[in-house]
């Protein structure tokens, strides 16, 4: 256990939000973009590999797959945050300046998460 605090917390983190895909499914259903299909399995699929991966940090022999998961993943989230910013119902109620500050916090994740790579 000789890994920084700071990968715990982002291990946390992730499984947190995995698994409020399970807690409050409905509003992740609501951002789902329309052009992507089966919105109920692709926010039942997110949610098990935000944990799985947020798991998978905290085990030394998978931490290295689990970084690069996680960036390909918010890399993909991305498409999310885009949708949102597309229409005033896209956007389900998140003031704009939080939906345009959210992509650049995208970004700060994938670097937070490359920065355990070393």
């Amino acid at each position: 256990m000789n890994e920084p605090i700071g990968l715990y917390i982002m291990a946390a983190m992730y499984v947190l939000a995995g698994v409020m895909h399970f807690v409050k499914p409905k509003m992740y259903m609501r951002i789902m973009p329309r052009y992507l299909p089966n919105h109920k399995a692709l926010v039942f699929w997110s949610g098990i590999a935000e944990i799985l991966l947020g798991v998978a940090l905290c085990i030394p022999t998978l931490k290295v797959i689990a970084i690069y998961g996680i960036i390909a993943m918010l890399l993909v989230f991305l498409l999310v945050h885009f949708y949102m910013l597309s229409s005033k119902k896209a956007a389900a109620g998140i003031p704009k300046w939080i939906l345009i500050l959210r992509i650049p916090l995208q970004f700060l994740l994938m670097y937070w998460a490359w920065v355990y790579l070393g």
